[in-house]
């Protein structure tokens, strides 16, 4: 491994930044003083070459209407046929401000009103809302738990197309559970996909935060058929720790599906791209990457700590290893605690906030939590103290 050049055990303070994480404490959960391991952004700071990039841009001191550039493009295509073996064509791409606005742009194109969409629970809860929100049914695949460790139901999910769903929501890495698909599984989901006529929106933002021994698949370089059936979404935010900056790419060779798209982004006039948008992602799919695997190999250390403090302070909780992302799903359902009452334990008890599990999924959700393991390992250590004292108290 190359040498440690990033400090990730520093401390940032964020109180007081109009942070959503760190400000909202007292407001979301009633104490100002609880330690927040929800959101899932960083608590580390950003690649130096991104903060250098905002800092130039910003010393502009005119921020007007940007358009993209070639070298824009091409850090995006390099960088996903470098990591990911996936050659991208330029004019596959769509600039987005953020990948939930993608997903029920998606929902609304190529669904029709009161029509069932399938996700596959639990799962990031905005998936929820924009289908509901664009007043279409979901249709939930339930991921089967055994041993700590998710699998898909593929006769429940084929029922569900047989029953007249025509759209699928997949979130690739899973969130919360942190899977990493194998490309068996995402085969068997397209070939289903493709028998019944299903469009796949897949959503890939944490497909760069990927752990040792597993690799992500991109649903759409697996073949040209699922190429043509599906709308990648991806975005450099979770991967570089840029959230707070609406930056995404919907990608699809498939004229109709990329028309039909643009045209209600033109609509929305949400086509214009960020004007930090191309320094950005120069900075980062071009100068970044070290930061990047550094990062990786840090909150893969803050997941072996998690797992081992949960098996040796908490035996009665189980805690799911990620293959990817930086996030920990942990299973709390042997403390026989409602969602009340989980809440009850974290905020008042505990006075940390982690995410309650039932927001992922009313049944496959609740009794769970979800961790934020992208934090210095001293904030990740007392968090886990707070929680276990709180639970043996």
């Amino acid at each position: 491994m190359s040498k440690q050049l990033y400090n990730f055990d520093q401390q940032h303070n964020r109180r007081g930044t109009n942070s959503y994480k760190w400000d909202q404490s007292e407001k979301l959960f009633g104490d100002k003083d609880i330690l927040p391991l929800w959101v899932a952004d960083m608590d580390f700071q950003c690649p130096p070459a991104v903060v250098e990039a905002i800092t130039k841009r910003a010393a502009e001191g005119i921020y007007g209407y940007t358009v993209k550039n070639e070298s824009y493009t091409e850090a995006i295509t390099g960088w996903f046929k470098r990591r990911h073996g996936w050659e991208i064509q330029p004019e596959w791409l769509t600039d987005c401000p953020g990948i939930v606005p993608a997903l029920s742009i998606a929902v609304d194109q190529f669904s029709k009103p009161g029509s069932p969409v399938i996700l596959q629970s639990p799962v990031y809860y905005p998936f929820y809302d924009v289908i509901r929100m664009n007043g279409r049914e979901i249709a939930d695949n339930p991921l089967i738990l055994q041993d700590s460790y998710y699998t898909i139901d593929y006769g429940h999910l084929e029922e569900q197309m047989q029953a007249g769903a025509k759209l699928m929501l997949l979130c690739s890495p899973h969130n919360p559970g942190g899977r990493v698909w194998k490309r068996e599984e995402l085969i068997r989901i397209g070939e289903l996909c493709q028998k019944y006529d299903v469009t796949v929106v897949s959503d890939e933002i944490h497909c760069d935060i990927v752990h040792k021994g597993h690799k992500h698949i991109p649903f759409a370089s697996i073949s040209e058929e699922f190429a043509q059936i599906s709308l990648t979404c991806v975005a450099p935010t979770k991967t570089f720790n840029i959230p707070g900056i609406p930056i995404s790419f919907i990608v699809t060779p498939n004229p109709k599906l990329k028309r039909s798209f643009d045209h209600k982004l033109k609509t929305l006039s949400i086509h214009m791209v960020n004007f930090f948008a191309p320094a950005i992602v120069e900075a980062c799919y071009n100068e970044s990457e070290e930061w990047l695997e550094q990062m990786i190999s840090y909150v893969a250390a803050n997941a072996d700590y998690a797992i081992k403090f949960i098996e040796e302070r908490l035996p009665q909780l189980s805690a799911m290893r990620p293959e990817g992302s930086y996030l920990l799903w942990v299973d709390c359902r042997k403390l026989n605690l409602d969602t009340a009452g989980i809440k009850d334990l974290m905020h008042n008890r505990a006075k940390v906030a982690f995410n309650e599990g039932s927001t992922f999924g009313s049944a496959t959700g609740q009794g769970f939590v979800r961790i934020n393991l992208a934090c210095p390992r001293t904030t990740l250590q007392e968090a886990l103290e707070r929680f276990a004292r709180a639970i043996h108290s």
